[in-house]
């Protein structure tokens, strides 16, 4: 629809005024300014056959849609394209959004330089000299990419016609203005109108879009919250800037699983594929300490070692502390409830704190029994066997109860080395003859017995 302005002319010699005024300065007549209705001309921001022959989709059955598998694209990145489903999907828009200089500039032209497709990496923060820069430093030149700085999408989608790119990437979302509305880049209007754009080209060239989106300091995707209703995909890139790994997570996928996360190495070079992340998340140390226990938990289709670290000291103040870094605070209060009315552990007068190794954050309860051990273990000052490590859930009646997917879990403490598995005695394990023990346990107590004697 197109926007509706109004402004004043004069009746007498035609002069036009932002506002009324008495005399035209002009002609120098009196009252002859009169108000009128002008309207902006259409524009079409991006030209296709289909929507210039403005055909009307029809109905079909059910089971007369072509159901065939969209080709995906293939990004190089193993870790990307986990979190996406398999690979960009044609047609798609993608949102990256994440703090600010936590590397979401840097992944995208990584990923844009080492693809086999033709890219546009179009930026409005950054000068076509800075991206060079950080280019060398990341990899060698590319024949495929090709570096544009514009802010109006009128521009952009002019270049899109004459380079004709296979993907489009642009750095980022809240840069962008167009000719529609009259308001500032950033804006919450502009930012609707220009994604509204991008999606009519993205879903008529069959061509994927990737946005780079900033957040507010809630973490939240800066702009409307339609925004990330409009996409098809939207990606949070995390991490703490004082540590050097990334975890890419997926919070929206309409081709894939949201659970899947993807996790990267800051280097000097550029970002590198974690492809076992057990060996960031696990401790590699020589002598054995207490208050730590290794959990095994899923990510997706990704089964994860991680280690836990408790402390359990005497509270030097009236009332304990309970702090948590990567886990539920109230999860932990009511373990420690089930430990003191269950288990007989007195540890109502004494300060606990709770670490998930990594910078991570687990919801998998699964991780319950390892958060028990360590907690005990810190407690009794007696570290847990470097070879043990823990599958299970904490019921409120102090019961271990069983876990999904436990056969995975098992395989990837296997194949990691471990000796001992602790799982609930309620699980049923299909797999026949495994390389590791495994401990089948129904109570807190039974846990304890074994583990501290």
């Amino acid at each position: 629809m197109s926007k509706v302005k109004t402004t004043f002319f004069c009746q007498n010699c035609g002069t036009q005024f932002a506002k009324w005024q008495g005399q035209c300065n002009s002609c120098k007549e009196w009252n002859t300014i009169a108000e009128e209705i002008i309207q902006k001309q259409d524009k079409v921001a991006w030209k296709t056959e289909s929507s210039q022959n403005n055909r009307v989709s029809k109905p079909l059955k059910i089971k007369e849609i072509d159901s065939t598998q969209e080709v995906r694209m293939n990004t190089t990145d193993s870790e990307l394209n986990r979190v996406l489903g398999g690979g960009l999907v044609p047609g798609s828009l993608t949102l990256l959004g994440g703090e600010p200089g936590i590397g979401k500039s840097t992944l995208l032209l990584q990923i844009s330089l080492k693809l086999p497709y033709k890219t546009l990496y179009v930026s409005g923060e950054e000068s076509q000299k800075q991206i060079k820069m950080r280019a060398e430093r990341i990899t060698d030149s590319s024949d495929n990419c090709y570096i544009l700085t514009e802010t109006k999408t009128q521009n952009i989608f002019k270049q899109i016609e004459a380079i004709a790119p296979e993907i489009v990437i642009i750095d980022s979302i809240q840069t962008l203005h167009t000719d529609y509305i009259e308001s500032t880049a950033g804006s919450i209007s502009q930012i609707r109108e220009t994604t509204a754009e991008l999606i009519k080209f993205a879903k008529e060239s069959n061509i994927p879009v990737i946005l780079i989106g900033h957040i507010t300091k809630d973490g939240n995707i800066a702009g409307p919250k339609i925004l990330e209703h409009m996409v098809d995909t939207v990606l949070q890139f995390e991490g703490d800037r004082n540590h050097v790994y990334r975890i890419l997570r997926s919070l929206k996928n309409r081709f894939g699983s949201t659970a899947e996360i993807g996790i990267y190495e800051m280097l000097g070079s550029g970002l590198r594929e974690v492809h076992n992340p057990s060996e960031i998340l696990i401790s590699h140390k020589d002598e054995e300490l207490s208050g730590t226990a290794i959990a095994t938990t899923l990510e997706g289709m990704r089964p994860l070692m991680i280690e836990i670290q408790s402390l359990v000291s005497t509270a030097v103040y009236g009332t304990p502390q309970r702090s948590t870094t990567g886990y539920n605070a109230k999860r932990l209060n009511m373990i420690l409830a089930v430990l003191e009315k269950r288990a007989g552990f007195r540890l109502g007068a004494k300060d606990v704190f709770l670490n998930v190794t990594g910078g991570i954050s687990v919801d998998d309860p699964a991780i319950d029994l390892a958060v028990v051990a360590a907690i005990l273990s810190s407690n009794e000052d007696i570290p847990v066997n470097k070879g043990f490590c823990f599958a299970g859930e904490v019921g409120l009646s102090g019961e271990i109860r069983p876990v999904n997917r436990v056969d995975q879990r098992i395989q990837e403490a296997e194949k990691l080395g471990f000796s001992t598995i602790f799982v609930s005695k309620y699980n049923k394990i299909a797999l026949k003859n495994p390389g590791i023990k495994i401990e089948l346990v129904a109570k807190i107590e039974d846990v304890a017995s074994m583990l501290f004697g």
